[in-house]
């Protein structure tokens, strides 16, 4: 996202990726697909001061777009950020034009919170809170 980036930016990135799961019990995973060991994606709980709350963020690679891997790796995430760390709520930054991300955020279950604080002013946020049991 965003990229590409100067060495100097790209480490700073893969740092704070892997400094957010030994200060806040949380971070990125990379996706795999399981039959060719391809790297596809990521998935990520973000939280630290670029947040304004814990995010549940993702990206694919566009040649594995559309496959549905991302809604399996983020479904799996936000279970995991709600069942196992317990977090209230979650959001989602998406960019307004992204659509797909904005798409994927609704079948995941989460809704627009119009009010929620965000870091780009023009994201929208869509907030992931647990499930009712039943």
């Amino acid at each position: 996202m965003g990229g590409p980036f100067p060495d100097s930016v790209a480490w700073g990135m893969f740092c704070s990726d892997h400094a957010q799961w030994e200060l806040f019990g949380c971070g990125a995973l990379m996706i795999d697909d399981l039959a060719t060991g391809a790297c596809i994606g990521q998935v990520v709980i973000n939280a630290g001061p670029l947040f304004p709350e814990f995010e549940l963020g993702w990206f694919v690679y566009s040649e594995f777009e559309g496959l549905g891997y991302v809604k399996e790796a983020a479904a799996a995430m936000l279970h995991w950020a709600i069942e196992v760390r317990r977090l209230p709520s979650l959001v989602s930054y998406v960019d307004a034009e992204n659509v797909r991300s904005a798409r994927l955020a609704m079948r995941l279950g989460a809704v627009l919170d119009r009010a929620a604080a965000r870091p780009a002013p023009d994201d929208l946020v869509y907030r992931h809170y647990p499930k009712a049991s039943a």
